[in-house]
């Protein structure tokens, strides 16, 4: 590290940067232009946004072999593949409802989709307690085709993320009964073996 400046100066710095306001990507380009080092950056912002230890070193394990494709002067392309790549994005506590709700759709997308990497960030963001709504109408949507997928899986798990959406009142009320009653009826579609209604 340049500079000679350790782990603490660089988590404060980093903490008092984001406490003016600055974001993350900003933050650390400036650390690593500073420093050379970029792991370190990584992990001092992780850090200072609040993201646990633990979770913060396996993020930028993750994307390692990806920073050793940039050289010095590259520090905000950098920066930019580390917010692609959620290593910055704060987890939030969700409450045991919110929870029930997230774990359904990943069951439901990994009785669609075989858990995609491009889903994953869906269900890590900071916003997923305001998204969980959004998330439900899209996967409701669904339509399968060929033989991919766990349809069965897939619809009991919607019905249920459905039946405890529909529970609270919302903007979005109207359209998760009309999601709700299209996996319901997609659900007893597949217990008859009828057709599928579109």
């Amino acid at each position: 590290m340049k500079h000679g400046e350790g782990e603490d100066s660089l988590l404060l710095d980093a903490s008092t940067m984001l406490g003016a306001g600055r974001d993350a990507e900003e933050v650390f380009t400036e650390l690593a232009v500073r420093t050379g080092d970029w792991g370190a950056c990584a992990l001092a912002v992780c850090l200072a946004l609040g993201v646990p230890q633990t979770d913060a070193e396996a993020r930028i394990r993750e994307v390692h072999p990806l920073l050793e494709e940039f050289a010095a002067g590259e520090e905000d392309f950098a920066a930019s593949l580390l917010v692609c790549g959620q290593v910055f994005v704060v987890d939030r506590v969700l409450d045991d409802r919110s929870e029930r709700i997230r774990d359904l759709l990943w069951v439901a997308a990994g009785a669609r989709w075989g858990y995609p990497g491009s889903l994953l960030a869906w269900f890590r963001g900071g916003e997923l307690t305001k998204q969980l709504t959004k998330l439900f109408l899209f996967f409701a949507k669904t339509q399968f085709r060929g033989r991919r997928g766990s349809p069965t899986d897939f619809w009991a798990a919607m019905v249920a993320a459905g039946e405890l959406l529909a529970g609270e009142d919302g903007p979005d009320q109207a359209d998760v009964t009309v999601g709700l009653e299209r996996c319901r009826a997609q659900a007893a579609a597949l217990r008859t073996g009828s057709q599928m209604p579109r």
